[in-house]
C-alpha cells in the first residue's frame, strides 16, 4: 500500500526538486534552477496553509530518507458558476512528477487520487490538467476526457 500524505512546509525543497524533474522532461523546457531560490519561501508559505486553495500530495522515497518519490500539486479556482458547475469551483492539477528511480510503482496515480479527493471535499465539480503523452493513459483511466485546447497565453 502506498503512503500518500499532504506535503508540508518542510517538504518545499523536495517539491521544487520534483517539479524540476517534471520541467526537465518537457520539450522546450528551461533547465535553469535559479528561480528555485525565489520560489522556495513562497512555496513554504503555501504548503503551511492547511485551509488554503493550494495543496500538494507526496510519497516519501522508500530508499532515500528525506527525499520524495512522487508529487502532485493542485489548486482550487473560483469562476462564476454555470449550469454544469453552479458553485463555480474548479480544480487544476499540475506538477505531477515521479523521481526517475521510483517510477512504475503507482506513486503518481496514488497522489493524483488523493488530490482528486481533496478537490471533491472542497466542492470542485470539474478538474482540469495538461497531460504529457506518456501520462495520458493514466488520466484517461481515472476518468479524464480529452478536450480541445482553446488556451491563449500572455506573459506580463
Amino acid at each position: 500500500m502506498t503512503l500518500v500524505r499532504r506535503a508540508v512546509a518542510e517538504d518545499a525543497r523536495e517539491v521544487l526538486r520534483l517539479r524540476q524533474v517534471m520541467i526537465d522532461s518537457m520539450a522546450r523546457s528551461d533547465p535553469s534552477t535559479e528561480w528555485h531560490a525565489e520560489s522556495l519561501p513562497v512555496l513554504r508559505d503555501r504548503l503551511a496553509e492547511p485551509d488554503g486553495t493550494f495543496a500538494a500530495f507526496v510519497v516519501d522515497h522508500p530508499e532515500r530518507p528525506g527525499a520524495l518519490a512522487a508529487l502532485v500539486a493542485g489548486t482550487l479556482d473560483y469562476r462564476i458558476g454555470g449550469a454544469r458547475n453552479p458553485l463555480g469551483t474548479d480544480g487544476y492539477v499540475f506538477s505531477v512528477a515521479t523521481d526517475p528511480d521510483a517510477r512504475r510503482r503507482g506513486y503518481a496515480r496514488a497522489c493524483v487520487e488523493a488530490l482528486l479527493e481533496w478537490f471533491r471535499e472542497r466542492g470542485a465539480r470539474r478538474v482540469r490538467l495538461t497531460a504529457s503523452t506518456e501520462a495520458e493513459p493514466m488520466y484517461l483511466a481515472l476518468g479524464f476526457t480529452p478536450k480541445p485546447d482553446p488556451l491563449l497565453e500572455l506573459t506580463l
